[in-house]
């Protein structure tokens, strides 16, 4: 290990003295350049800027790539295609995959304590294609249990056209009242070592009407 003792870090970015998250803004543009003409003063009087912004008369970039890449025509690999761990049977006739809403975050520790947001979105829910619906008699309000072979969550089912047929959707921003992430499945993908948590098979019981 490098002794550190007597050693200060040094340069333009290194006095962590700042009088306020603007400044901080400013550190930032300094070091990224997709960044550089972000500021909070172009913010607040209403520039609208998204990356990458190359400088302080920069409109923003709204829509990457238009007119070309920026690696001639795009890098593409092809691979092999490898089924899900888990796919549905007789016993689990559904995918079941997870992620987020717009109202929340994660694990929703934050957007959680924001009262206009939990009126919006107060609650876990999954979202079943008109198609699964039909099938299984929901009316757009019904209580629903959803099981994998690994564990189970009671929550209002949304009928949406959002999901295809055969596809559940499930929000894991509440993890303490019904956990949606207690029914994934831990397989891996043989190369890249990632779990398999967006795929997995379920069933639907309808609790109540």
């Amino acid at each position: 290990m490098i002794a550190l003792e007597g050693r200060r870090p040094a340069g333009p970015q290194a006095g962590w003295g700042y009088a306020g998250p603007a400044e901080i803004m400013d550190e930032f543009a300094a070091v990224a350049p997709i960044y550089s003409g972000v500021s909070h003063g172009r913010l607040e009087a209403g520039d609208q800027l998204q990356w990458p912004v190359d400088g302080y008369d920069h409109p923003g970039t709204p829509i990457l790539h238009v007119g070309g890449f920026s690696r001639g025509m795009g890098l593409f690999h092809s691979c092999e295609h490898l089924d899900a761990e888990e796919l549905p049977d007789s016993d689990y006739p559904l995918f079941l995959t997870t992620g987020r809403v717009l109202y929340h975050w994660h694990g929703a520790e934050m957007t959680r304590r924001s009262k206009a947001l939990l009126e919006i979105y107060p609650d876990t829910a999954i979202e079943v294609s008109p198609g699964d619906a039909a099938k299984l008699g929901l009316n757009g309000a019904a209580s629903v249990r959803v099981v994998s072979r690994r564990g189970e969550m009671v929550a209002r089912a949304v009928v949406t056209d959002r999901v295809s047929e055969g596809l559940v959707f499930g929000n894991f921003h509440f993890p303490a009242e019904q956990n949606v992430n207690n029914l994934t499945i831990k397989a891996l993908d043989p190369v890249a070592k990632i779990p398999e948590y967006k795929v997995c098979a379920v069933r639907i019981e309808v609790l109540s009407r």
